[in-house]
């Protein structure tokens, strides 16, 4: 078998800014899984929050000795680049085997899931605009995390009146601020607060009342971290990019669930490659956020298919 990473980047239709800074393209890693019979592929997206590059993840994957996906397991630490592999790897089985890569993993047909489509952190004026060009999607997910917040939200509930909001501050709030916060969000129907204080520094959320609930993202990424959730989160974000790959995804869903925490399933900026593996992980999740493909300009070809906000799982010849 034979394992290539290469680095890719795709526009995005327009510029895409959390708390952290702005984009202009989805800087991805694309990886094949190939041996005499058969060629899979997989996805991740590198991300400086976590001391990822794409260079930093390629030299990690042709570092390693990979011999199959189990024991991948062991030869990589969660992450991008075990993510990339391990997603090529469950394609690879499947084109090789002629099964889809739900009935090798002894779960249910994957169904339409509905996302949420996110909104860039942006003056009031930009956001509102953006709110009521979305109005018609039953979830948007707003970016917040600076100054100005509370501007920027009624300016969005005023954009979208009958949309479901959740907001993902990216580690950008405060205890303080967070607090002062916490009534306004209340008044102006968000259902879900995702990462609203820097991982690390989130004991406080154990000590307050959480009327909405609170996300872990940023906090939350494999099996391991769910004990110093408990207590301060009621839902997890599961990422592909975090946990390393759908197998360790699938595993800390289960897990998590057994532990009383609510799933959300998100991405990364990146193609319909990335989110593909993801579609298996949401089912029956609280809350998706499987965007991706939709801010950008161009996607892969063949892509997954979006109607509205119905993500469909997909095709074979993309994934799985």
């Amino acid at each position: 078998m034979r394992i290539d990473a290469r680095s890719e980047a795709f526009p995005l239709a327009q510029a895409f800014t959390i708390s952290r800074g702005s984009k202009t393209d989805a800087h991805v890693v694309t990886v094949t899984a190939t041996d005499d019979d058969a060629t899979g592929h997989g996805e991740c997206v590198p991300y400086p929050r976590y001391d990822e590059s794409q260079d930093s993840v390629i030299a990690q994957i042709n570092g390693a000795d990979i011999t199959n996906r189990i024991a991948l397991q062991e030869t990589l630490p969660a992450g991008a680049a075990r993510n990339a592999v391990d997603c090529a790897l469950w394609d690879l089985e499947a084109k090789r085997s002629g099964k889809p890569v739900w009935s090798l993993a002894g779960i249910s047909e994957p169904g339409p899931v509905e996302t949420a489509f996110t909104l860039s952190l942006d003056t009031p004026d930009k956001m509102r605009a953006a709110a009521a060009k979305a109005a018609s999607r039953p979830l948007l997910k707003i970016k917040l995390g600076s100054e100005g917040d509370m501007a920027r939200l009624e300016a969005v509930r005023e954009g979208a009146p009958k949309s479901r909001i959740i907001v993902d501050a990216n580690e950008g709030w405060s205890a303080e601020a967070y607090t002062d916060l916490a009534p306004h969000l209340i008044r102006l129907g968000v259902t879900l607060v995702e990462q609203p204080l820097p991982a690390g520094d989130d004991d406080m959320l154990a000590e307050i009342e959480r009327p909405i609930p609170v996300c872990a993202d940023e906090s939350a990424h494999d099996r391991t971290t769910l004990d110093q959730l408990q207590g301060k989160y009621d839902v997890i974000n599961i990422k592909l990019d975090k946990t390393g790959g759908l197998t360790e995804a699938l595993a800390l869903r289960d897990e998590a669930r057994a532990r009383g925490f609510g799933i959300m399933v998100g991405c990364m900026v990146g193609t319909s490659l990335a989110m593909a593996p993801a579609i298996l992980v949401a089912q029956g999740a609280g809350v998706v956020d499987l965007d991706g493909p939709l801010l950008l300009a161009k996607d892969r070809d063949p892509a997954l298919e979006y109607s509205g906000s119905t993500l469909y799982p997909a095709p074979p010849a993309l994934w799985g």
